[in-house]
């Protein structure tokens, strides 16, 4: 009846969606961004929330283009109160993940969602944890301990994880390829101390001045012999602290000292000549060369 009354009228009832198999909801909702399934489906009815929330769609949690699509400076992010969201929805996450999580990136984040991805998602590969002055080796050591199929680890700008974790990530995580440590260019620092938006005490963190280059050169050149992507802008890594972490990682096909000061372009040179692999290198003060 419905059909034929649609029909006399000239028009054509659209598809019912409520129809939709599971199996079709979560193919639809795995094409979906994290952020495209919260402030979408998730509200449409139980059944599709049911399907967001199913652990096939939640293996990854990536907030890290919608970050860089925002000014870098908003002053929001750094309170407590965004902490604790970012926090809330990385915690649910991992629940409806079931221990699956196996990506993450995230900025902002605190110890309590570290340690609860460390507790409950052993198969964990990818962390970044950028811009995280709350989280510290606390979390991290957990990381390490616990989650020893990691591939990816990027902490840069988190300047409370020490070279301790570094070490204990090159001990445990023997599946690392891609490690990022890059420190804030202090032209930047001087600019945002200009600003409002981000609170001086993460500016002026001591911590800031107190990562030694060459201490994590020394552990990654140890202990990190598979990786083949490592950055660290504006390390204080000198030529000697290089070249211990080029003897150490051979394997390395992309290295990133842009901003490295203590660094001269003969040490440079001298260090990366026994990288066989090296298909890429920044240097300080010069543009990027292919080899």
């Amino acid at each position: 009846m419905e059909q034929a009354y649609s029909n006399i009228m000239g028009w054509e009832l659209g598809p019912d969606w409520t129809e939709l198999t599971q199996e079709c909801l979560l193919d639809i909702f795995s094409r979906l961004s994290l952020e495209e399934r919260w402030t979408g489906p998730m509200f449409v009815c139980k059944t599709w929330m049911n399907a967001c929330q199913d652990r096939s769609v939640n293996s990854v949690f990536d907030l890290e283009a919608k970050f860089q699509s925002l000014p870098g400076s908003i002053s929001w992010w750094w309170g407590p109160e965004f902490g604790d969201k970012i926090d809330s929805v990385l915690r649910s996450v991992v629940d409806w993940s079931e221990g699956g999580l196996k990506e993450v990136r995230v900025r902002h984040c605190t110890n309590s969602s570290i340690s609860y991805i460390a507790e409950r998602c052993p198969n964990l590969e990818v962390l970044s944890v950028k811009y995280c002055p709350k989280v510290t080796d606390d979390s991290m050591l957990k990381i390490a301990l616990m989650c020893p199929k990691l591939k990816e680890l990027d902490i840069s700008f988190s300047y409370k994880i020490s070279c301790v974790c570094v070490d204990m990530v090159g001990k445990n995580c023997k599946n690392i390829q891609t490690f990022k440590r890059n420190l804030m260019d202090p032209a930047e620092v001087t600019r945002l101390e200009r600003t409002s938006s981000v609170p001086s005490n993460y500016l002026k963190d001591p911590s800031i001045f107190l990562i030694y280059g060459n201490i994590d050169a020394h552990v990654i050149g140890k202990h990190m012999h598979q990786l083949k992507h490592l950055e660290l802008r504006f390390s204080t890594l000198s030529n000697n602290g290089l070249a211990q972490l080029c003897e150490g990682c051979s394997n390395l096909e992309y290295l990133d000292l842009l901003g490295c000061s203590k660094l001269t372009n003969d040490g440079v040179i001298n260090s990366i000549s026994n990288l066989k692999h090296l298909k890429e290198i920044k240097k300080p003060s010069f543009p990027a060369f292919i080899i």
